[in-house]
Parts: C-alpha cells; structure tokens; sequence
C-alpha cells in the first residue's frame, strides 16, 4: 500500500505543546491488544488476579525504582486493560495550566516525560510476560502485548482526582458492564 498522508496521518492524543515532564498527577490507561483478557478475571465485582496479573501489578510498583521522581496513587490491573494514577513529584493539584498558558519545550531538560514511564512499564511487562509464556505456559498474544497507544488525562483538580480515584476502585465491580461494551 502506498503512503498517503490523509489516511496514514496518526494524531497525537496528547495536549498540543503540553509539558508532559513537568509536575502533576495523570490518570493512565493502557488496554491490552483486541482486549484479549490475560491477566485475571472478575468475580463478583472483585478482580482475581492470575500469574500475568500479578506480574502487571509488581512491574507497576517497581516504577518509582526507576523513576525517582513519581509517586503512584489509586491503580488497578483489570482482565484487559489497566488503569493507574501517576504523579511527578512537586506537583499541586492545580497545575496542569489551562490551554491558553500551556507552557513550550521542557523546562526540565532531559526529565522522562509520562510517556517514558509509560513506555518503559509496557515494555518490561511485554518481555515478562513473553517470558511467562515461554516459561510457565501463559496464554500467548497476538502480534503485541499492548494497543498501539494509551489513554491520558491530567487531573487539574481535587474533584477530578476522586471522581478518577473512585472511577479505578469500582472498575471491577462495573466489569459487567464494561465487559457488554468491549464485545
């Protein structure tokens, strides 16, 4: 096929000329390839973790091992996909700017941007769970571990925050419906 630039062009998800190295809190999702279910299931509203499952999980709480400067709030790992708070540490509630003050560049130089600690947690969770798979005899993937992308919102407040934080706590005890949405 030939390139052609009206239907190859991939739009950037992200807030044009965001900083996404400065600090804040970001809500992440990052959702497994087809919504292929392999790290658990839901029972009665409760995720039941499997091996696959448990692997996410741990990768996720090693993250500020790599990453000095974030913290990791409310997360859970569900069948198909994840859902996480992240915070790079300084941050206020408040200071994700409006779109108007947006600042340019990165004011912090080299600092990893949420991007990259996205990157590296989906990247050692993909060769751990190629491991688990040639291992341990974990259901095998198609193609890729992740999607192609993920989805993030900076949280600009404290009503956001809980309204997100409530919104992971209850994911599995939602699943059903979810579940209905995804097939």
């Amino acid at each position: 096929m030939i390139y052609d630039p009206l239907i190859h062009n991939r739009r950037s998800i992200r807030l044009k000329g965001y900083d996404y190295s400065r600090p804040g809190l970001y809500f992440i999702t990052i959702c497994c390839k087809d919504r292929a279910c392999l790290f658990g299931d839901v029972i009665d509203g409760i995720m039941i973790l499997n091996n696959p499952g448990h692997m996410v999980n741990r990768e996720w709480l090693k993250l500020p091992k790599r990453f000095k400067n974030i913290k990791l709030h409310e997360y859970i790992v569900m069948p198909n996909h994840f859902h996480g708070i992240l915070e790079i540490v300084g941050a206020d509630l408040v200071n994700a700017p409006a779109d108007e003050n947006i600042d340019k560049g990165h004011p912090q130089g080299d600092a990893p941007t949420v991007g990259d600690m996205v990157g590296a947690f989906q990247s050692i969770v993909t060769v751990n769970y190629i491991r688990g798979v040639k291992l341990f005899g974990w259901e095998p993937f198609n193609g890729k571990l992740w999607q192609r992308n993920y989805h993030e919102h900076i949280i600009r407040n404290r009503q956001s925050y809980w309204r997100i934080s409530n919104y992971i706590k209850n994911n599995p005890a939602n699943w059903e419906k979810d579940k209905l949405q995804n097939q």
